[in-house]
């Protein structure tokens, strides 16, 4: 079995200053010929390819973070991070870091970082860098301090000095100090000082100095002096927010105490940054980037003791699936899912894969389909968000379960028609829960994601699934609505779902070929679609309008015969008269729809337009496209009468 000490992690910061995981291994370092030198090898514990060679330089700055963690910039803008498994590990490979640049392995940083311009400035001035010297640390010397602090931040050598001095000479319990003094005096002066004081140490961006201001015993201090903002009338109330509202609910017991020492760390560092942090402007904006990574390897390690705790998750499912559990006590249960699922958006492959390996055995998709059943808005809200992060990371998977589900259920408690029913009477005027589920629906949908094996395709088997037993209950408002000549129901609310539900159909007609051509003719359902032409609001009728173009599209003689049986280019010819002269975007996509016919020169509907329709049409000037769909129709008939003639005389 391998060394689960030097088992990790490796994490790359893109772009985006978000931390991507590039897999996990173990490390070693070793002599590498090709590099001339020392270096730090990680092999994929998956198939043993080298996931890492980097040389141990003796100029790069490495910094060991949280006991458990190595960080360094291998080049500019190319930041990356070896997250240990066990502290051991990191303390063995920090050694041989240390050793190969000559450095004692007590440090926490093996080198100053130095912005090179400052450096080659400075070069030659003897003193021009002399040692920060910190004030002593008394009340009457809080300016003096909050001053310096300012004045070191736009100078990167300066900071790092700075930085080494609050650390080494535990200044930062001192401040604390002070500021317990200030609130007894109700000093406001003062508290404001400490408020500048320590929104520069956050701009430090140094992690070393966030494990101290970050644990238990002065954490909430830290939240306190924040209150204290000087360009607020009144002090902020943070500490009696997180006292008194956000109380942190322990839906099941948590056996392991430093996995909740994480979870509240972790949610009142959050807050710091998102809510009592001003917003940093752009010269701040990389300064605290060290912070989001804090937080960022919390929840990295918050979710790893969760996934790894088989007691909590059994019973956590267990109490949600169990039909005694209380609706208050099951809210806080999906509430806790679903903020879970949420802290595994920041991992990566393969732990992600892990992750939901997970909750998919401890039967999440069966306890998202009870909650959905359920009369209850906001568990559903927050089960159709953890339903959302599994069909975005294996829509298959989903598949799978509903494809299993048909064997012993009725087609009303399907999970898909769940989802569906849940689409349909979404409450939102905006409908934006509707929204959502429309996105979920369509990647469950898209063949582009489905996979296929020797003996059949998840593509046939899912989709005549759907068409059997969910297409109607996802058609349903459509054909209640469209029983007579216009809607029975205009108003904003209805015309929203039916437009969401026609670009859903729209999807199927492009991506799914046979099945949706068979629902369309035996439902006879363009002819229903195209009954939205009359709605009062254009979006919709640009929708139907969209659906009949893209059957037209696919130029397949099929559909075709289909619409010239129908006679369905009246309710477009309608529609077009109705609309009037009035330049819109509606009068552009209709004419868009005839030009298409012209160009593509679609002999059938040419024909058929041309021999209904070209009185009522052939008034319009301001475009071409009528004349021209007339002309061809006329040298098409010329062609045909000459094609004859020839016939006879042959």
């Amino acid at each position: 079995m391998a060394d689960t000490r030097r088992r990790v992690k490796l994490y790359m910061l893109n772009e985006d200053r978000q931390w991507d995981d590039r897999g996990t291994g173990h490390v070693s370092s070793a002599y590498v010929e090709r590099l001339k030198g020392m270096a730090l090898l990680v092999r994929s514990e998956i198939d043993g390819s080298i996931l890492l060679e980097s040389k141990i330089h003796p100029d790069t700055a490495y910094q060991k973070q949280q006991e458990t963690l190595i960080v360094w910039s291998e080049c500019d803008n190319y930041d990356l991070a070896l997250s240990f498994q066990e502290k051991a590990g990191c303390d063995e490979i920090w050694e041989k870091i240390c050793q190969v640049q000559g450095k004692d392995p007590s440090v926490d940083i093996t080198q100053e970082v130095v912005d090179e311009s400052e450096e080659e400035r400075f070069d030659d001035i003897p003193d021009a860098m002399p040692p920060i010297e910190l004030p002593p640390c008394e009340l009457s010397k809080l300016e003096e301090i909050s001053e310096l602090f300012n004045n070191v931040l736009p100078s990167p050598i300066r900071r790092e000095k700075l930085a080494v001095c609050i650390e080494n000479e535990g200044y930062i319990k001192k401040l604390i100090d002070l500021f317990h003094m200030c609130e007894d005096l109700e000093n406001l002066e003062g508290l404001h000082h400490l408020y500048d004081i320590f929104k520069s140490i956050f701009l430090l961006n140094k992690n070393a100095l966030f494990e101290i201001m970050f644990s238990d015993d002065i954490l909430f201090d830290i939240v306190g002096l924040l209150e204290y903002d000087p360009t607020l009338s009144q002090p902020a109330k943070h500490r009696e927010y997180l006292k008194t509202k956000a109380k942190f609910k322990e839906v099941v017991p948590i056996s392991n105490p430093e996995l909740l020492t994480k979870i509240h760390q972790t949610y009142r560092v959050q807050y710091i940054q998102d809510v009592i942090l001003p917003t940093p402007s752009v010269f701040e904006e990389n300064m605290l980037s060290s912070l989001s990574s804090f937080i960022f390897f919390n929840k990295v390690e918050i979710v790893s003791m969760i996934q790894e705790d088989e007691k909590f998750l059994t019973t956590l499912f267990a109490q949600l699936t169990d039909d005694e559990t209380d609706d208050n006590h099951r809210r806080d249960l999906i509430l806790f899912l679903k903020e879970f699922c949420t802290f595994s958006q920041t991992l990566q492959l393969p732990s992600r894969e892990s992750f939901f390996k997970t909750l998919s055995n401890l039967g999440v998709l069966s306890a998202i389909e009870i909650i959905l059943g359920l009369d209850d808005v906001k568990m559903k809200s927050a089960a159709i968000d953890i339903f959302s992060y599994i069909v975005e990371y294996s829509p298959s998977m989903v598949r799978e379960f509903i494809l299993h589900e048909t064997q012993n259920q009725d087609d009303e408690d399907l999970l898909i028609n769940l989802v569906i029913e849940q689409m349909i009477n979404d409450t939102d005027p905006e409908l934006g829960g509707a929204m959502q589920l429309m996105g979920i629906l369509r990647l469950l949908l898209d063949p582009e994601n489905m996979l296929a094996t020797a003996n059949k395709t998840e593509k046939t088997e899912f989709l005549s699934f759907f068409y059997k037993h969910s297409m109607h209950v996802l058609t349903a408002p459509l054909f209640a609505n469209t029983v007579d000549d216009k809607p029975s129901k205009d108003d904003y609310q209805t015309a929203q779902l039916l437009s969401l539900i026609l670009e859903l159909l729209s999807f199927c007609v492009e991506h799914h070929t046979y099945h949706i051509k068979n629902y369309i003719i035996s439902k006879d359902l363009l002819r229903r679609v195209l009954v939205l032409l009359k709605s009062r609001h254009s979006f919709v009728a640009l929708c139907a309008l969209r659906f009949m173009r893209r059957i037209i599209g696919l130029k397949e003689e099929f559909y075709n015969r289909y619409i010239l049986k129908g006679n369905l280019f009246k309710p477009i010819v309608e529609a077009f008269k109705a609309n009037g002269d009035r330049y819109n975007l509606l009068n552009s996509a209709m004419i868009e729809l005839f030009e298409f016919v012209k160009v593509e020169d679609v002999k059938s509907l040419c024909g058929h337009i041309v021999e209904n329709y070209i009185n009522e049409l052939e008034s319009v000037k301001y475009v071409q496209t009528f004349e021209a769909l007339k002309k061809r129709y006329e040298q098409q008939q010329e062609r045909i009468k000459d094609r004859l003639n020839m016939d006879r005389y042959l």
